[in-house]
C-alpha cells in the first residue's frame, strides 16, 4: 500500500508538466434540469483529457430524462458532461479562467454535470489556488490581518489536499458546505485572499510527511480543544493549547431556549437536561435529560441547532423563562482558531508561527 506521501505526490505528478492541481468540489444538487452559462461556452466528456466542442451558445439547459442527459433537448452519451467556458484576454490562455454560471453558484474552472440519484448532481472541476482564494473570503473576514489570512490559506490547502487524498477516485472530493470548507465561488474571492494565496502558493501542513487533517473554526473561547474530545479523532497535533481568543467580544454567545424548544429537540418527554461530564478544557462532554436519556456532547449541540448552541463550552441555568446558555467559543475548538489566528497576527506573529502554535509538532512544506 502506498503511504500518503507517496500517494500524494503520484496525484501532484500532471503537476510538473500542467503547473495546475484541481479539486473536485460538489456544489450541490439540483432537480431534473439546470441550466450552465458563461462565455464561449463549450462542452466535452469528463476526463482531464477531453477534447471540447463549442456551443455557439452562452447558455445550455441540461435535462435528465430518465437515464440520460439532454442538452437544449439533444440527447448526450453517457451519465455527464462537462463545460468550460472561453478565454477572456486577462486569462493569460488559461482555459476554463472565465468564470461558469451553474445553478445559483458562479465558479472558476469546470463544472461537471452529472447523474445522481434522482436528479442531477453540479460538480467542480477548479484550480486548487482559485478554489482557495473563494474559501478565504468565505471561511474568514477579509479584512483579517494578511499573515491570518496567509495561515487559513495553508490550513486550507492542507485540508482540500488531505481530503483528496481521501477520497482518491471518487467523483468528488468535498462539498461546500459547513460540513467541509464553505466555498462561495467567485463572489467570495477578494485581493486580500488571493494576495494570501499566492504568498503561501504550494504550501501545506504535514506530520512524518503526510498532509494533516488540518481542522479549524471561527473561535476557540481561550483554549482550543484535543482532537479527541472534539472530532473523535486522537490526532498527534489537535492538541489542547491557549489561544488570546478568549479576551475577545467575539468569543462570548448567549442563548435562550424556551421549555418548548427544548422538548422538541430533545424529545417530548424531555423535561430537561444536567451536564454530568466536561472535558479538560471545560466544555461540555455529556448530559443526562430527565427522560434518562445520555447523549455526548456533540449529539447536544447537533440537536440544538449549531447557531444556537455556537460551541460546547457553555454553562446553563433552568428559571421561569426557559433556559439561557452562557458561553465561549464558536465551532468544534479544534485545530486553528481563526479569531485567535487575527489575535495573534496583531501582534506580530507570523503565519508559520501561528499555524506552528495550533498544529504543534508538524512541519510546513512546499509540494509545489
Amino acid at each position: 500500500m502506498l503511504r500518503p506521501v507517496a500517494l500524494l505526490l503520484l496525484l501532484l505528478a500532471p503537476l510538473r508538466a500542467l503547473a495546475v492541481e484541481t479539486m473536485r468540489i460538489a456544489m450541490g444538487d439540483a432537480q431534473s434540469e439546470v441550466r450552465v452559462s458563461g462565455k464561449g461556452l463549450s462542452f466535452g466528456s469528463d476526463t482531464e483529457d477531453a477534447r471540447f466542442s463549442p456551443l455557439d451558445q452562452d447558455s445550455v439547459v441540461v435535462r435528465r430524462k430518465g437515464s440520460r442527459l439532454e442538452l437544449n433537448g439533444a440527447p448526450v452519451i453517457g451519465n455527464s458532461v462537462r463545460f468550460r467556458a472561453g478565454l477572456d484576454a486577462q486569462d493569460a490562455g488559461v482555459p476554463g479562467s472565465s468564470p461558469l454560471r451553474a445553478g445559483d453558484m458562479e465558479v472558476r474552472g469546470d463544472v461537471v454535470v452529472r447523474i445522481y440519484k434522482g436528479g442531477l448532481q453540479l460538480i467542480n472541476v477548479i484550480p486548487l489556488e482559485d478554489y482557495l482564494a473563494a474559501v478565504l473570503g468565505s471561511e474568514m473576514p477579509v479584512s483579517f490581518p494578511l499573515e491570518a489570512l496567509k495561515a487559513q490559506a495553508v490550513a486550507a490547502r492542507t485540508y482540500a489536499l488531505q481530503k483528496k487524498l481521501e477520497t482518491y477516485g471518487s467523483p468528488f472530493h468535498m462539498g461546500s458546505s459547513v460540513l467541509h470548507q464553505v466555498y462561495g465561488g467567485v463572489n467570495r474571492e477578494d485581493a486580500r485572499t488571493r494576495s494570501a494565496v499566492e504568498a503561501t502558493r504550494g504550501e501545506v501542513l504535514t506530520y512524518e510527511l503526510a498532509p494533516i487533517e488540518a481542522y479549524f473554526h471561527a473561535s476557540c473561547g481561550g483554549r482550543t480543544e484535543t482532537g479527541q474530545n472534539a472530532l473523535g479523532r486522537a490526532l498527534p497535533y489537535l492538541r489542547a493549547v491557549d489561544c488570546p481568543c478568549g479576551r475577545l467580544p467575539a468569543s462570548r454567545w448567549s442563548a435562550t431556549l424556551s421549555d418548548s424548544e427544548l422538548r422538541s429537540a430533545l424529545g417530548q418527554s424531555t423535561e430537561g437536561f444536567r451536564v454530568t461530564s466536561r472535558t479538560s478544557t471545560h466544555r461540555v462532554n455529556r448530559v443526562v435529560t430527565s427522560s434518562g436519556a445520555s447523549l455526548d456532547g456533540a449529539t447536544l449541540r447537533r440537536k440544538l441547532g449549531y447557531t444556537k448552541l455556537k460551541s460546547l463550552e457553555f454553562d446553563v441555568e433552568h428559571t421561569s423563562g426557559g433556559w439561557h446558555f452562557n458561553g465561549r467559543g464558536y465551532g468544534h475548538g479544534a485545530g486553528l482558531c481563526q479569531w485567535g489566528a487575527k489575535a495573534l497576527a496583531d501582534e506580530g506573529l507570523s503565519y508559520r508561527d501561528i499555524l506552528l502554535h495550533y498544529y504543534p509538532g508538524t512541519e510546513l512544506q512546499h509540494l509545489y
